[in-house]
């Protein structure tokens, strides 16, 4: 093959020209990554600088390089025909924008790893970085067509324009998505970390991601549920993230009392519950007043009207039981003081009369909130004999037992005594 033929020396000169640029790239990418990454961590670069003189974007951004030669210098080819040429030209102009596009991509998501390991971890970026990766795929894969075609990126836009409703209809989601994103960032509704309930889903755990289209969540049966973002705008759901951060979590428990066994208290009863050192001066007041009372229906009823049980004022044994639990609950190292607190009777149901507890603990571990309500409950449970109360309980089948068990018996009494009437007497 002869040099001096016009076809050998464009294939030489093209080849000389790939050569060149798989040099070029070399050379670019080990000044890149072997010198200004180097500068850049010597630096202690950080935020935007962290990003721009990460390696991996660095090693994208040299693949410009040769691309970009060979649009610069193809025209250089001697003998090369101006159909190839332009063919060269327009597709080396279509690689500079594909890797200007991966350039862009991994730089968002350096950003986003950037983000996480040093800024807030709870506040999520990572739907702006894939919306931002989504307008950087649309716009490269646009400007390619156009380049490829060798037309301006204007003519391919219009020729979209007739699309648009099909694009709207396979982006619709995550065109609402997004705009439901830019809602839950913009007024704080979610973060990273945060305890969702949404039972429309089934979710009720910790979010551990949000993304562009889904947030996932982790129940606390490690059982994770994927939600579209745009859901949680449509939908309502309940974030925990106020309680938590209160630094008190809420009990609000009823005791069930049997209404049967609430009655007034007798002065034995009251002497031996003014023992009980939470409410000693609570019954001694109590005590007083009632004395105090008593003396003056004497003096206003006379002596018969004065001393009818109906006509005097006496402490009932679930008032001041009520007391006692609100005593317990300020006195409980685990119950927060500075948050509402109250014991409460509620309409009296068939199951008997709800007494409700509402106060709030001094701590939101879930381990220990349930720990302190527990332990609450197993003592008031428990002293409940001590003033005359009993708690409601359904009649279970030991109960059914031992009522027939007793109906059996009377039964056998009655049989026998009637057969003892009829038996004729010698």
């Amino acid at each position: 093959m002869s040099l001096s033929q016009p076809w050998a020396q464009a294939a030489f000169g093209l080849t000389g020209l790939l050569l060149l640029a798989w040099v070029v790239q070399l050379l670019v990418q080990l000044v890149l990554t072997r010198g200004v990454a180097r500068l850049g961590v010597a630096a202690g670069a950080t935020g935007f600088s962290a990003v721009l003189l990460d390696r991996a974007v660095l090693r994208r951004v040299a693949q410009i390089a040769p691309a970009l030669l060979v649009l610069l210098a193809v025209r250089f080819v001697p003998h090369l025909p101006a159909v190839v040429v332009t063919v060269i030209e327009n597709v080396a102009g279509a690689l500079i924008v594909l890797f200007i596009a991966r350039t862009l991509f991994k730089m968002l998501d350096v950003a986003l790893h950037v983000h996480d390991r040093h800024g807030d971890a709870a506040r999520s970026i990572k739907a702006y970085v894939q919306m931002g990766q989504l307008v950087v795929a649309i716009a490269a894969v646009v400007i390619m067509i156009a380049a490829l075609a060798d037309k301006s990126p204007f003519i391919v836009l219009s020729g979209f324009g007739a699309m648009s409703a099909v694009l709207m209809l396979v982006f619709q989601d995550t065109i609402k998505s997004f705009a439901a994103g830019l809602q839950i960032e913009g007024n704080d509704m979610l973060r990273v970390g945060d305890w969702i309930e949404v039972p429309q889903a089934g979710a009720d755990g910790a979010v551990i991601d949000i993304a562009l289209n889904t947030v996932k969540v982790q129940n606390w049966d490690k059982t994770i549920v994927t939600i579209p973002t745009w859901k949680l705008m449509s939908e309502s759901f309940k974030n925990w993230r106020g309680m938590q951060e209160s630094g008190g979590r809420r009990i609000k428990r009823t005791l069930m009392i049997d209404a049967g066994s609430i009655h007034f208290l007798s002065d034995e009863q009251i002497e031996r519950l003014g023992h009980v050192k939470l409410i000693a001066d609570y019954v001694k007041e109590k005590a007083d007043a009632v004395k105090i009372s008593r003396a003056m229906k004497l003096r206003e009823l006379g002596e018969v009207l004065g001393r009818v049980p109906a006509n005097r004022r006496r402490l009932t044994n679930i008032g001041t039981f009520r007391a006692y639990v609100l005593a317990y609950l300020k006195a409980n190292s685990g119950i927060h003081p500075d948050m509402t607190l109250m014991v409460r009777m509620l309409q009296p149901t068939p199951e008997g009369v709800p007494l409700e507890l509402y106060c709030f603990t001094n701590t939101t571990a879930w381990v220990d909130y349930e720990t302190i309500q527990s332990d609450i409950f197993d003592h008031l449970l428990a002293i409940l004999p001590e003033f005359g109360l009993r708690a409601f309980q359904a009649p279970g089948g030991a109960d059914m037992r031992a009522l027939g068990g007793g109906l059996a018996v009377h039964g056998t009494g009655a049989g026998a005594v009637a057969a003892t009437a009829a038996a004729p007497r010698e």
